[in-house]
């Protein structure tokens, strides 16, 4: 081979080094804690983590998922230039102006819980005025809650996270609380609660439709780029099977 050439060759192999050593794109998100869907503790950070990474897989990207109180989630997410966006959020007008939503990652179901030997008769969500009702800083429960809410026609008190409501409801604090079916049996079976106090707190599923989630990307031209990649990528991945894998495995999983 003549001089020129292996010259060039060189030249060329060593231009495209970087792009094999740097690997798949590492996108930083913003979450919290919110087990089976968001955990540290769990395969694959969670069943929506999980989701999220089969899809960054078909973008040639990975997740770096870092977890947070809610609403610091949202602010870091939302605004932090180290990171791609928050996980995972339902879709509002409201926060349509806050960032760019990605196609669905999944549903939530969200239930009212109340005790057993206290229950609350609640054909509609109008029948809740006057009670005292936990929520959530930061989260959306649906428009028709929320607008409700807004307008002062639901007393709603405001809680940093799920397991202290769930332990104010137990303590008779709140009359009910408003959380995500998922979450509340995965809470409620991880050991953290005793048989009496499971037995102590049942649902009502109607209050609620079951609302699709979504990847929220930061309002910038690079979000908007990440979140039309995303849904082109989604398009590739079945994300009912895998979900329906995962909900499988970590059922059969033992308990710690």
């Amino acid at each position: 081979m003549k001089f020129p050439r292996l010259l060039g060759l060189v030249i060329s192999l060593l231009l495209s080094a970087p792009a094999f050593a740097a690997g798949p794109a590492v996108l930083r998100f913003a979450t919290e804690e919110w087990p089976p869907f968001f955990s540290a503790a769990l395969p694959g950070n969670g069943l929506t983590g999980t989701l999220l990474e089969a899809v960054l897989q078909h973008m040639d990207a990975t997740a770096k998922i870092e977890y947070f109180p809610w609403k610091r989630a949202m602010q870091l997410g939302l605004n932090d230039r180290h990171y791609a966006g928050t996980l995972a959020m339902f879709r509002t007008p409201e926060r349509e102006k806050l960032c760019h939503f990605s196609s669905a990652v999944g549903s939530r179901q969200t239930v009212l819980a109340y005790l057993k030997d206290q229950p609350v008769a609640a054909a509609t969500l109008g029948d809740l005025r006057g009670v005292r009702i936990g929520t959530v800083a930061g989260y959306s429960n649906g428009e028709p809650f929320d607008e409700m809410v807004r307008s002062g026609q639901l007393t709603v008190d405001e809680g940093l996270n799920n397991d202290i409501n769930l332990r104010k409801l137990l303590h008779r604090r709140y009359s009910a609380v408003v959380v995500e079916k998922r979450m509340l049996r995965h809470v409620l079976a991880g050991g953290r609660y005793t048989s009496a106090e499971r037995e102590r707190i049942v649902i009502a599923e109607h209050l609620f439709p079951e609302r699709s989630v979504h990847v929220c990307f930061q309002r910038n031209e690079e979000g908007l780029r990440r979140q039309r990649a995303f849904d082109e990528a989604a398009r590739e991945v079945d994300l009912a099977r895998i979900e329906r894998d995962y909900w499988r495995a970590i059922s059969e999983a033992p308990r710690q």
